[in-house]
C-alpha cells in the first residue's frame, strides 16, 4: 500500500524530512512514465529547512507535486507548451503560498496536456505521460502527470486543475482520488487561464483523508480572484461520519450509450456497497444532460480563443524571429502551438465572430443554465449523485488521436459538473481487465464534505486503493 500523509508523517518524524524527499526523488529518477516536466532542483533545500526549523505545519516536510500550468516563483511553468519553454514566473499562486506557509516540499512540475486541452497528456510537448498500471495506456488528462505520479508513489499527493475533467478523469484512469471543487471554493490566482470560468484547482492522492486534508491548506478565500468565496471549510471534520441514511440519486443519462458495460457494473456494486452501509438510492432523471458535451467544448474553446491570444512571443515564453512584429508573432503562434491548442483557438474564434455569436456562443450559454438548473432539481430530493467518472479504462496511446471527436466524447460524464460548477470527486471502485475504474461521486455547491464523507466510506469498506501501482511501472 502507498504511503498516506499520517505515514510519511510518522516517517519524518523517525527520520528526516530530508531524507524521505531523497527517497521520492530517487522514486521519480527510477520511473519510466513521464510523469514530471521539471524537478526542483532546490527541492532538497526545501526539506532541510523544514528540518533546520522544525517547521510544524499541517503538510511539513510532504513532497507535493504541481501541475505544470500553476505558477511557482522560481520554477518553470510551461503548461507543456513549447510557446511556454523557459518561463519562470516571478510569483507564487495563492494555493502554492498556502502550501509553502503549511511546510510542503514542491518537488516539481507535473506534466499535462498542453494548456490543459485534451483528456490523455498526450498533447505535451514533453511526450504523454505513461500509466503506471499499463505504460502502453494513456494516464488521462489533462492532469495526467499529477495522477500517475500519485499512483505510481512518486508522490503523496499533487495539485492538478479541472476545466472539463481534467482531474478527475486521470484519477480514474490511474486509480487514484481526484476532487474538483465547488467554483469559487479555491482561489484560481496563478493558474494559467485555458476556460476561466469553468477550471478550478483541485487535489489528488491515494486517500479520500489526504484529499480533505489538501483542501483544508488551499481551500481558504483570496480577494485577488474576485471569484472565489469565502465559505466555511472544515472538509476533514466529518470524514468519519458515515453515510447512513444518506439519499443518493443515479442519472440515467449518465448511464447510457458509449458507458462500458464492465464500467457500469462496477459503478452499480459501488452503488450497492453504499446500501450496505445504511445508503438509499433512487433513479433521477437530468434531461439536459445529452446537450451539455457540445455546449461545453463551444464555451471553452470560446473562451480558450480569447486567453490565449496573449501568447505571442512578446511579454514572456519563446518566440521564433520576424521581420517585424507581425510576422514574429504569426511565426511565433504557427510554430509553437500544438494541434490540438491551434484547433480549439480557431473553433473558439469562429464561435465568437460576428454572424456565429448568437448560433453558438449564447446559446450554449443557454444550455449552461438548463444543465445548471437540472443539478440544482436533483439536489432538492438528493444528497449527492453517482455515476461513472469515465466511460471507459485507459484507452491505448494513439488510439485517440487522429479522431478528436472521439477523445471529446470520454468526457461526456465529468463536462456537465463544470458547467454547472459543483463539487464532484473521483475515488476508484474496482479493476476491468487489469485497469482502474473510477465512481463519481458529485455533490451540491460547497457540500465538498458530503461527497468526501461518502467517498471516505466507500474507501474504508472496500480495498480498490490498496493495491500497488507501482509495482507494475
Amino acid at each position: 500500500m502507498l504511503d498516506g500523509l499520517s505515514d510519511i508523517k510518522n516517517r519524518i518524524v523517525s527520520s528526516s524530512a530530508e531524507e524521505v524527499v531523497a527517497s521520492y526523488l530517487e522514486r521519480i529518477e527510477k520511473s519510466n512514465i513521464n510523469a514530471f516536466t521539471c524537478i526542483a532542483e532546490d527541492a532538497i533545500e526545501q526539506a532541510k529547512k523544514v528540518d533546520s526549523l522544525d517547521i510544524e505545519g499541517p503538510l511539513a516536510g510532504v513532497p507535493i507535486a504541481i501541475k505544470d500550468n500553476i505558477s511557482t516563483k522560481g520554477l518553470s511553468t510551461t503548461c507543456s507548451s513549447a510557446i511556454l519553454e523557459g518561463y519562470v514566473p516571478p510569483y507564487d499562486a495563492h494555493v502554492i503560498e498556502r502550501l509553502r506557509k503549511a511546510g510542503a516540499v514542491i518537488i516539481g512540475k507535473s506534466n499535462m496536456d498542453e494548456f490543459g486541452m485534451g483528456t490523455s497528456t498526450e498533447t505535451s510537448t514533453y511526450g504523454p505521460t505513461l500509466n503506471p498500471w499499463d505504460t502502453e495506456r494513456v494516464a488521462g488528462g489533462s492532469s495526467g502527470g499529477s495522477a500517475a505520479a500519485v499512483a505510481a508513489g512518486q508522490v503523496p499527493v499533487s495539485l492538478g486543475s479541472d476545466t472539463g475533467g481534467s482531474v478527475r478523469c486521470p484519477a480514474a484512469f490511474c486509480g487514484a482520488v481526484g476532487l474538483k471543487p465547488t467554483y469559487g471554493a479555491v482561489s484560481r490566482y496563478g493558474l494559467v487561464s485555458y476556460a476561466n470560468s469553468l477550471e478550478q484547482i483541485g487535489p489528488l492522492a491515494n486517500r479520500v483523508e489526504d484529499v480533505a486534508a489538501l483542501m483544508d491548506v488551499i481551500g481558504t478565500y483570496d480577494n485577488r480572484d474576485s471569484t472565489c468565496v469565502k465559505h466555511n471549510a472544515g472538509y476533514t471534520d466529518t470524514l468519519q461520519d458515515g453515510v447512513d441514511g444518506l439519499k443518493i440519486g443515479v442519472p440515467d443519462e449518465y448511464f447510457g450509450e458509449g458507458i462500458d458495460d464492465n464500467v457500469q457494473k462496477l459503478v452499480w456494486d459501488a452503488i450497492g456497497k453504499f446500501e450496505d452501509m445504511g445508503a438509499e438510492y433512487t433513479k433521477v432523471s437530468m434531461p439536459n444532460t445529452p446537450y451539455a458535451l457540445a455546449a461545453y467544448y463551444i464555451i471553452a474553446m470560446s473562451e480558450a480563443s480569447s486567453n490565449l491570444a496573449r501568447f505571442d512571443g512578446t511579454r514572456y515564453g519563446n518566440r521564433s524571429e520576424g521581420e517585424n512584429w507581425h510576422m514574429m508573432a504569426s511565426k511565433t503562434r504557427q510554430e509553437k502551438f500544438g494541434a490540438e491548442v491551434k484547433r480549439r483557438i480557431l473553433l473558439g474564434t469562429y464561435a465568437l465572430s460576428a454572424g456565429y455569436h448568437d448560433k453558438y456562443y449564447l446559446k450554449a450559454l443557454k444550455v449552461r443554465t438548463l444543465v445548471k438548473q437540472d443539478f440544482e432539481r436533483a439536489f432538492e430530493d438528493v444528497d449527492v449523485l453517482m455515476a461513472p467518472t469515465m466511460p471507459t479504462p485507459a484507452f491505448k496511446i494513439g488510439e485517440k488521436m487522429d479522431d478528436p471527436l472521439s477523445l471529446y466524447l470520454s468526457d461526456v460524464n465529468t463536462v456537465p459538473i463544470n458547467l454547472a460548477g459543483v463539487p464532484s470527486i473521483s475515488v476508484p471502485c474496482g479493476f476491468s481487465e487489469g485497469l482502474p475504474v473510477g465512481l463519481q461521486v458529485i455533490g451540491n455547491y460547497f457540500d465538498e464534505a458530503t461527497i468526501l464523507k461518502a467517498a471516505h466510506s466507500f474507501e474504508k469498506n472496500t480495498d480498490h486503493h490498496t493495491k500497488l501501482a507501482a509495482e507494475v511501472v
